[in-house]
């Protein structure tokens, strides 16, 4: 499998962000990253998808939108759509006839910081998803990079720390949202796919001659990443690469990684049972018995949880294996410290076996 780094959930002078296009993708280009995915709020930018390369490094920039209905309060209900063939803002007063309409033309949907919450001291709401009987959703975004700043900046030295000093701030997703996630897995009887967010905006404050930038795109595009698997090396045709990244996420074959303090590049959890071996995302028979296996990219702490309950855990490790014939949703949690705190570094999505 061929492992490429996407960074998605962004914003461009299109909607409330403060870069065209190009600079997102030079910004990205920079981080290191393969591609990125576009979402302005409730408008579709055509023409703005390809290839940039210099040198012997190119990143691809696909287009999506994050359509939410602007007539409710606070603007709830946020949903993040990649791969449809046309503009999808209008359906916004109805999510399900929005992820319904979505999935029609082809483009699978996520579900914006699904919790999260307010900052009262700046006139910021809490932005999350109200709007629970939906189905036919692809996944959740796990991990909103600027959710979790509005969580941590509960007073004002924090929130000053936190803005100047954002690697301080990245600490883990929402246990509620990890909570949600589980749950909607069994309620569903499905897979739901695991996608972390960038949010990224670079917010620029102007007083007379200063100007201050906070979250610059490339910070944003060093820290909360998805690692694609792909059953081949992107090529450079933008048709072709469009499909392999779109499938990828789909079907799940990707995890969640906080790529600043060290690269999550080479992490693999895979499960083989009789009929072969399978990857994060797949579903799988466990009447014959499966073993599970986790492999790090460095030895540290690693937890495999079944329906999000830990079944085994090592502190110092590189390498975690289970063997069981009990089925349900598997996924791996990784943490690392990172300047003096204990923090998460990777999430996978799960493995299904039935």
């Amino acid at each position: 499998m061929e492992e490429i780094i996407v960074a998605l959930h962004m914003h461009t002078v299109y909607s409330d962000g403060n870069g065209k296009h190009a600079d997102l993708a030079a910004a990205a280009l920079k981080a290191g990253l393969d591609a990125i995915l576009v979402s302005d709020h409730n408008v579709w930018v055509q023409g703005m998808e390809g290839y940039l390369q210099k040198g012997k490094k190119r990143l691809l920039t696909l287009v999506g939108e994050e359509v939410h209905d602007q007539t409710l309060p606070k603007g709830k209900n946020h949903l993040l759509i990649f791969g449809s063939t046309r503009e999808l803002a209008r359906f916004a007063p109805d999510p399900q006839q929005l992820i319904h309409q979505a999935g029609a033309s082809g483009g699978l949907t996520f579900i914006a910081h699904p919790i999260e919450d307010a900052l009262p001291a700046f006139g910021e709401a809490a932005f999350n998803w109200e709007d629970w009987q939906v189905s036919g959703f692809t996944g959740i975004e796990l991990w909103n990079q600027m959710s979790e700043f509005k969580t941590r900046a509960t007073s004002l030295p924090k929130t000053v720390l936190h803005a100047f000093f954002p690697q301080l701030m990245t600490f883990r997703p929402l246990e509620s949202t990890l909570k949600l996630w589980d749950e909607l897995i069994l309620k569903h009887n499905k897979p739901i796919v695991a996608v972390g967010g960038a949010d990224a905006h670079e917010m620029q404050i102007r007083k007379g001659p200063l100007r201050v930038v906070l979250y610059p795109y490339e910070q944003q595009f060093r820290s909360i990443t998805n690692h694609l698997l792909l059953p081949k090396p992107l090529t450079g045709n933008l048709t072709q690469d469009k499909t392999l990244i779109y499938d990828a996420l789909r079907a799940g074959h990707s995890f969640i990684a906080y790529d600043l303090p060290r690269s999550a590049r080479g992490f693999r959890f895979t499960v083989n049972s009789n009929e072969g071996t399978f990857w994060m995302g797949d579903q799988v028979s466990a009447e014959d018995g499966l073993t599970f296996q986790v492999r790090l990219p460095a030895r540290t702490h690693v937890r495999l949880l079944r329906n999000g309950t830990v079944v085994k855990e090592h502190t110092d490790r590189e390498v975690l294996t289970y063997l069981t014939k009990e089925p349900g949703s598997y996924r791996a949690e990784v943490y690392l410290d990172y300047l003096g705190m204990h923090r998460a570094w990777i999430f996978s999505n799960p493995i299904y076996a039935l």
